[in-house]
């Protein structure tokens, strides 16, 4: 690739420095050109026309290069274009727009001579009406269309097999990082922009750490993997503070309260939910093939982060969950007698198996009252119990029994946790039933419970 000479650079740096450009994106400006300048002299374009620049962006569509990079590089050459216009003498010789000097040669090259080379190659700038389909203006400060942002980062999430939840969560904020830049173009973002925002949300709205850290990572992925660009270090971010969180924790005879207050299937989910110490997402998608009666195992497939794991099903649970199984036999029967479409399936599992949907081993095993209606394909599924339903329950149920706590869905998972450890079981075993990557989330629990463990520091030969 040819090289442009380190004076113009400079030069050509200041110039885009002053026309707006990023430092963290000047880079990218500069080998755009150097881009341009390699194809004029490998295809025999003429530099500074409209005929080069065209061709240029046609190669760049060719390369499949993402829209984002092609209007980059369009801004970039027609910078370049301007900035040689206005100042062709400020340059000095070894490779000129192209063109190779002999640099064994003793003759200095004056400032004229470098005047008259450029002025040669470009008396103005063109004026340039519609390159290949780009964007006859130049990238926008505000205002701009961030439509194909949102759908590669759908497409982008989805190749990847992330959860429907991080698609939502990722989206909105990214839309509000839209709305806090004012809809500027994608290829004029920056890490400032990143950390203004992040700023902005700690000092002006108050976030918790926990959300200034899920805006961090949803814009580190956007970056990333969406608009190429890498992210750099972060430095200079106003954080905000991460305050000590102890979760809230019922007593069993509570649990029981809420419990006796709850109807059927609420009632069950929630029990299943404190004796296996599961997710809300986790008990609401059981299918009929998660459960091993013989053995006494209920395996979670994909739970949070994609794990698998497998807990024990309560003793005390058995005939109520057998109970429920025979309902949703029974259900499946006579949704197949109606000839209905089977039940929405994982990735690409429906494809794969055409029957799969419609098979007893898939059904729900908490599954919705109504069917729900695919627009796309005019096809009627089930879906399972929605959690909206279950926490509208759950939050009845806790009124009507006075509780004085905060009370989720998530509580149950808390106090399954919390009661295991008073019970004296290993730390460890619990992280292992809870699906956590780390023992340190775990170690969260310690917090909520009274330690019963001996301090004093004693020989194990005086036991």
């Amino acid at each position: 690739m040819l090289q442009i000479p380190a004076p113009l650079i400079r030069q050509f740096t200041t110039f885009i420095s002053q026309k707006g450009i990023t430092s963290q994106n000047q880079n990218y400006y500069l080998k755009w050109v150097r881009f341009y300048l390699d194809f004029c002299l490998k295809y025999n374009f003429k530099q500074g026309t409209d005929k080069s620049l065209v061709a240029f962006a046609k190669k760049l569509q060719q390369k499949k290069q993402p829209l984002f990079l092609q209007k980059q590089a369009e801004q970039a050459v027609r910078l370049y274009f301007e900035f040689i216009a206005s100042s062709p003498s400020q340059t000095e010789d070894t490779h000129i727009a192209g063109k190779s000097l002999n640099s064994n040669t003793n003759t200095t090259t004056t400032e004229n001579s470098i005047s008259q080379e450029y002025n040669g190659l470009y008396t103005q700038p063109p004026q340039i009406k519609e390159i290949a389909g780009l964007s006859e203006d130049l990238p926008k400060t505000s205002g701009a269309d961030w439509t194909k942002i949102f759908e590669e980062l759908k497409n982008t999430i989805s190749v990847r097999h992330y959860s429907p939840a991080t698609l939502k969560t990722y989206s909105g904020w990214v839309r509000k990082f839209q709305a806090y830049t004012k809809s500027k173009d994608a290829i004029l973002l920056s890490v400032d922009d990143v950390k203004s925002f992040l700023s902005w949300l700690a000092v002006e709205k108050g976030v918790a750490a926990s959300t200034q850290n899920q805006a961090f990572n949803a814009l580190l992925f956007l970056f990333r993997h969406v608009l190429g660009k890498e992210f750099g270090k972060v430095d200079g971010v106003v954080r905000a503070k991460r305050k000590p969180y102890i979760p809230v924790v019922l007593t069993r005879e509570e649990i029981n309260l809420v419990i006796s207050r709850l109807n059927l299937p609420y009632r069950l989910i929630i029990s299943l939910m404190y004796g296996c110490g599961l997710r809300i997402s986790e008990c609401l998608s059981l299918r009929v093939n998660n459960f091993n009666f013989d053995m006494k195992i209920l395996t979670i497939h994909d739970g949070k982060g994609k794990k698998d794991r497998t807990v024990p099903i309560p003793d005390t649970l058995l005939s109520q969950l057998k109970a429920q199984l025979d309902r949703v036999i029974e259900l499946h029967e006579k949704d197949c007698r109606t000839g209905y479409n089977g039940v929405f399936l994982p990735g690409q599992l429906e494809k794969k198996y055409k029957n799969a949907a419609r098979e007893l081993i898939w059904q729900w095993f908490f599954p919705a009252k109504g069917l729900t209606m695919v627009a796309k394909s005019n096809e009627q599924k089930r879906y399972h119990v929605h959690k909206s339903a279950l926490q509208k329950a759950l939050r009845t149920a806790v009124k009507k029994v006075k509780i004085p706590k905060r009370v989720t869905s998530h509580t149950f998972r808390h106090s399954f946790a919390s009661h295991l450890l008073q019970a004296n079981y290993d730390i460890r075993t619990i992280q292992e039933l809870l699906g956590h990557s780390d023992v340190r989330t775990t170690m969260i629990y310690t917090h909520t419970v009274k330690s019963v463990t001996l301090k004093e520091a004693k020989s194990p030969l005086d036991f």
